[in-house]
């Protein structure tokens, strides 16, 4: 038999149920939009077992793709046995070979780009279409996993192996990244690559999902820093200028798969808290309709960075502090893209957490979980 009638054993002797292959493939893709997702959250090293485990969940879609594959393919060859489910099921297999091969040649470092979309975005967008593609598939050909499914020290054994096997691979692909020194080789741990220079022109333009204003005019443009601030105040943009002096090396990790060190000069925001009074612990809370909702205390205090376009992201008061409010970049003014005439800079935050464009800067009493929802439908008018 050899290595290879060895290994063919060993993988039969792997194999779950049929209907346990079924159900997994479902638990893994949804498993694996939730660490996707909660992955864009992670700016800094400390998060790093969320993209392990996601790394880890695609070599196991990998394989259950594998074991369904060699069960049904006859159906898929045979038209005599094509059944109005059949387009879905191509589909499906369509999205799920498509979400796994943009991933893996991301990690090799092939940057293309399809019109303003990096391959990162392209894998995105193919795993949130493989979600109800698999859930309409299952819905097909539904079959309640039995508990003598689950039973026995193999399935746990199975499972283990899977995802042990996709931490290895992972090293190995990144021993296999540095032995080549392929242009994967210096991804951070988010996956971004990095992008060189100084300056505007050295990073990419981007916008989470439809923000794309026109450009600002500085002379009637106004900050405002309003809430629980005992004198609320309004800044012109060479107010900012005049006020601002401070400046800080940070990284912007774009959740577009790209990552920049740029030195940033503009406005500390606790200066301007401070310049408006100094957050108000003794007033009022108001809420999200205006009306107020009791005592603010100091520990509960956050501020909501809000754009022009409506796009908002909401920070910890003594996060919010020692943020800053970026009029320059690499020793020139913002450009219209990078977030003119000020945009928020909070260094071990993603990049659609630093608001561009920013009009108004408001202490509150409570977190903003609308910023959620905002952030899925600001841009469209």
């Amino acid at each position: 038999m050899g290595v290879r009638g060895t290994l063919s054993r060993a993988l039969d002797r792997l194999e779950p149920p049929p209907r346990i292959v079924d159900w997994s493939l479902l638990a893994v893709v949804l498993a694996e939009t939730v660490t996707g997702l909660v992955s864009f959250t992670v700016g800094t090293p400390a998060g790093w077992p969320v993209f392990w485990l996601h790394r880890a969940l695609g070599l196991a879609i990998v394989v259950l793709l594998g074991w369904k594959l060699a069960r049904v393919r006859h159906r898929l060859t045979d038209r005599t046995l094509w059944r109005r489910s059949t387009a879905l099921s191509v589909l499906t297999l369509v999205a799920a070979v498509g979400t796994v091969s943009t991933g893996v040649v991301w990690v090799f470092g092939l940057d293309v780009r399809l019109s303003y979309w990096t391959l990162l975005s392209v894998h995105v967008g193919f795993g949130l279409a493989l979600v109800p593609l698999v859930v309409a598939h299952a819905s097909t050909r539904f079959r309640p996993p039995r508990r003598v499914d689950f039973e026995g020290r193999r399935t746990a054994i199975r499972y283990g192996v899977l995802l042990i096997a996709g931490a290895i691979v992972y090293r190995l692909q990144q021993g296999a990244n540095r032995l080549l020194s392929t242009p994967g080789a210096d991804r951070r741990f988010t996956g971004s690559q990095p992008r060189e220079g100084d300056g505007n022109g050295a990073f990419p333009v981007t916008s989470w999902v439809a923000d794309d204003p026109d450009p600002i005019d500085r002379s009637s443009y106004r900050l405002s820093v309003t809430g629980l601030v005992a004198e609320p105040r309004e800044f012109a943009a060479d107010d900012l200028e005049r006020v601002g002096g401070d400046e800080t090396s940070a990284l912007l990790d774009c959740t577009s798969g790209w990552y920049t060190v740029q030195e940033w000069g503009g406005v500390r925001v606790g200066d301007l808290i401070e310049a408006a009074g100094g957050a108000d612990g003794s007033g009022r809370a108001q809420g999200g309709d205006g009306t107020e909702s009791g005592e603010a205390k100091p520990d509960e205090r956050y501020v909501r960075f809000v754009s022009v376009t409506g796009y908002r992201w909401t920070l910890p008061l003594s996060e919010a502090e020692d943020a800053l409010l970026a009029t320059r970049v690499g020793g020139d003014p913002l450009s219209h893209g990078h977030g003119a005439p000020a945009r928020l800079v909070a260094p071990g935050r993603r990049g659609f957490q630093w608001v561009k464009w920013v009009t108004r800067v408001e202490v509150r009493a409570e977190r903003d979980p609308a910023q959620w929802v905002v952030t899925l439908v600001s841009g469209f008018d």
